[in-house]
């Protein structure tokens, strides 16, 4: 609770605007949002299903879909960098060894960041004249997502897969531990195994060449879900099709990976309003970020805390009846 507390206080000046626009918006819109934004939490839940069977059989979909949400809480409580940490803890959890839950984290996040590219792309295209029409300025903003959409990509599978990048890794450990004087040898032979074993499990889930495009089409899908959030709010204007806001959505992820900061918190939004104004106005483009951002980051986030809260109690209520 003390976490949630920090958590709120923390994100206040961007909470208000948020729950202030849901005040004004048709209750029908908001639930829209939140099914959509559930309908994306649930395709994220079988994919992590999809792997996670590969190594344990009996991990099922209300599993991955749990994990999903276990992980939207904890990418909001730490900024982003505690949702791979959550997920390899909640894997080991249900079957699937921290060394092999680690690389499939990061293969499964590598095929995100992939899929988000395929995603702009194939939707550009299909919207060409639209979309070369209103921002044929940003291409090379968008030729600079796209390099690190796939340098971010390139480096998670070379990490997971890679025996030479793994040598370089050690290579600089051994170093550094030298000038410690070898006292991290235990550490970083154990080290040497788990890097062992996430290297064969990650090449073994490459391998399954049909799997890894039943996992990107998934991604797909689940993109339309998130990218067609601002049209619930922008539909009545007549100003653009569920296509169009799909594309623009998509180019707006991929231009604020350019502008770093913690898990895209400002610049998704900041992007969003750039694209969107020139089309619906500041005001409407304004509402569609702050409903985008409530559907992405804070619905996810509290169903994610009830599960957080649930699991808490019923540890402690288990560690009760074992006294």
């Amino acid at each position: 609770m003390a976490v949630i507390g920090i958590i709120i206080y923390t994100f206040r000046d961007s909470a208000r605007p948020i729950f202030k626009q849901l005040k004004q918006t048709d209750p029908l819109t908001v639930i829209g949002i939140c099914l959509m934004a559930a309908a994306y939490q649930i395709i994220e839940g079988w994919i992590t299903t999809v792997l996670a069977k590969q190594y344990e059989p009996s991990f099922t979909g209300k599993m991955g879909v749990t994990n999903a949400f276990f992980c939207s809480f904890y990418r909001v409580a730490t900024l982003g960098s505690g949702a791979g940490v959550a997920a390899i803890f909640y894997l080991n959890e249900h079957g699937v060894e921290y060394s092999k839950g680690f690389g499939l984290y990061m293969l499964q996040y590598a095929f995100h960041k992939i899929s988000i590219a395929l995603f702009s792309v194939i939707f550009f295209v299909c919207n060409w004249s639209f979309m070369w029409e209103h921002y044929s300025g940003y291409a090379g903003l968008l030729a600079a997502g796209y390099f690190i959409t796939l340098l971010i990509t390139l480096c998670l599978i070379l990490f997971c897969c890679s025996t030479r990048f793994h040598k370089l890794i050690f290579a600089l450990l051994d170093f550094a531990n030298d000038r410690f004087r070898g006292k991290f040898n235990s550490a970083i032979f154990e080290l040497h195994g788990q890097c062992d074993m996430m290297e064969n499990a990650s090449k073994y889930l490459l391998k399954k060449r049909r799997m890894v495009l039943l996992i990107i089409l998934m991604n797909l899908l689940k993109f339309c879900f998130w990218y067609g959030i601002p049209y619930l709010v922008l539909r009545e204007t007549g100003s653009v099709s569920l296509a169009q806001v799909m594309a623009i959505t998509s180019l707006s992820v991929m231009l604020a990976a350019v502008i770093p900061s913690p898990a895209g918190i400002g610049s998704t939004e900041f992007v969003l309003i750039a694209l969107f104004s020139g089309i619906t106005g500041t005001g409407l483009a304004g509402s569609a970020s702050l409903l985008y951002r409530f559907g992405t980051f804070v619905f996810p986030f509290l169903v994610g805390g009830v599960i957080v809260l649930a699991r808490h109690f019923r540890a402690k209520r288990v560690a009760f009846v074992q006294k």
